[in-house]
């Protein structure tokens, strides 16, 4: 069994990676302007992405560029220029999906591990021992695969071999994130970082001769969303897959808030080092109930125990039970100096994360504004407010409160 499992979070900007490495990281992922799945995110420039791997690895903490598209013949002039700058820049491993990107790589960026995509689609000992004697370092596994299969590429691969496998975020509905059905609804190729998501949009069937009449696939009067997959939450289960022999448990969403980014990291951070301080104890429930203060659909524990997912049929939103109303500035005799995110009240009782601390409740009795003006609300968005309360706040702490 891995005694030092790496916990790998999602990065989109650079709040997100400040984020990620505050509240407990291992590793990080993220992408370039070109070349990753994800196009939603900012993403980072080459200057960026120079002064984030400078940043993370100060603070031990490895880098890992998404270069997972599969990119057309158009699209491979650009990449020699990329992959070498990526080398320079001194990014860990390049997260790759097409062979002949891996192939590019192997030449144009020789000094930096391969890590294989998910997107690759790697289910089987056979794949993945192929890839190792190609030249990856690792292979992130396929969604759609148990824990027993796990356990079983594990005991035939070479153990240099790293194996990485998702733990916590959205669902694909189509193997693996292979998908054509945003190429074919919007032009929008998924299999580039461009994807419009229609496995989220409402459906119903219509008959030929019947235009214009449409028959739900449910019985819900507004359709069915039969494609809309669960979030996975693998929180409760750390305890499972480690005892694969996992190398590292990654956490999806690069296109999430610095929130999410925060909160997911915080949560599976302290799930995992509960568990190699008491192997025999269960996760704590309020590590369970952080993943209910994010923005998330229904969850659900993937292929890991050899159920299906499951999809979301009620409807393609998200749900939503806690608003950020705050971030903490500054403390300082007494007095915490916080940024508001969200309206709140004098009165309200904030449900606060510190980085590596349980959250705890700090009633929010007296509100001042920047002049120490009294004040009864914070309605307007970064207004600076000042709280005084005898309970100390980090600089960086998040205030939550539970949606009205």
């Amino acid at each position: 069994m891995n005694q030092h499992v790496e916990l790998l979070s999602p990065v989109g900007d650079l709040e997100r990676l400040g984020a990620a490495i505050s509240f407990g990281a291992d590793a990080v992922y993220l992408a370039g302007q070109e070349f990753g799945m994800r196009t939603a995110p900012s993403n980072f420039t080459n200057e960026e992405l120079a002064k984030a791997v400078q940043y993370a690895h100060e603070k031990k903490v490895c880098v890992y560029l998404t270069c997972n598209t599969v990119p057309h013949n158009n699209e491979l002039a650009r990449l020699p220029e990329f992959l070498q700058f990526a080398q320079d820049a001194g990014v860990d491993a390049l997260i790759i999906a097409d062979l002949g990107v891996m192939a590019m790589a192997k030449k144009y960026a020789p000094k930096v591990e391969i890590h294989m995509s998910t997107q690759a689609g790697i289910a089987n000992y056979v794949s993945a021992c192929e890839l190792y004697d190609m030249g990856a370092s690792r292979v992130v596994l396929a969604r759609e695969l148990n824990l027993g299969e796990i356990a079983e590429i594990r005991a035939k691969t070479p153990q240099e071999l790293e194996l990485e496998a998702f733990v916590h975020g959205a669902m694909c509905v189509s193997f693996s994130g292979r998908c054509l059905l945003s190429s074919y609804l919007t032009g929008r190729d998924a299999n580039r970082g461009d994807c419009a998501q229609p496995c989220r949009w409402e459906y119903a069937l219509m008959e030929s001769k019947r235009p214009g009449q449409y028959m739900p696939i449910s019985e819900d009067k507004h359709g069915t969303y039969i494609l809309n997959s669960r979030d996975m939450c693998m929180i409760e289960h750390i305890p499972e897959i480690l005892k694969t022999g996992i190398t590292s448990l990654k956490i999806e969403g690069r296109a999430k808030s610095a929130y999410y980014v925060s909160v997911t990291t915080n949560a599976y951070r302290s799930a995992i080092d509960e568990y190699y301080a008491n192997p025999e104890q269960k996760v704590s429930p309020w590590i369970v109930e952080e993943l209910n203060k994010i923005s998330h659909r229904e969850y659900s524990t993937g292929f890991y125990l050899g159920t299906e997912p499951g999809q979301v049929y009620g409807n393609g939103g998200y749900v939503r039970e806690y608003d950020v109303i705050a971030v903490c500035e500054n403390y300082e005799n007494g007095v915490a100096t916080l940024s508001q995110r969200n309206r709140f009240f004098r009165g309200d009782t904030a449900d606060v994360l510190e980085a590596g601390n349980r959250p705890f409740l700090l009633p929010l009795d007296e509100l001042y504004d920047r002049d120490w003006n009294p004040i009864d609300s914070a309605p307007h968005a970064m207004m600076t407010v000042l709280v005084k309360t005898d309970r100390p706040l980090v600089k960086g702490a998040i205030l939550r409160k539970v949606r009205a």
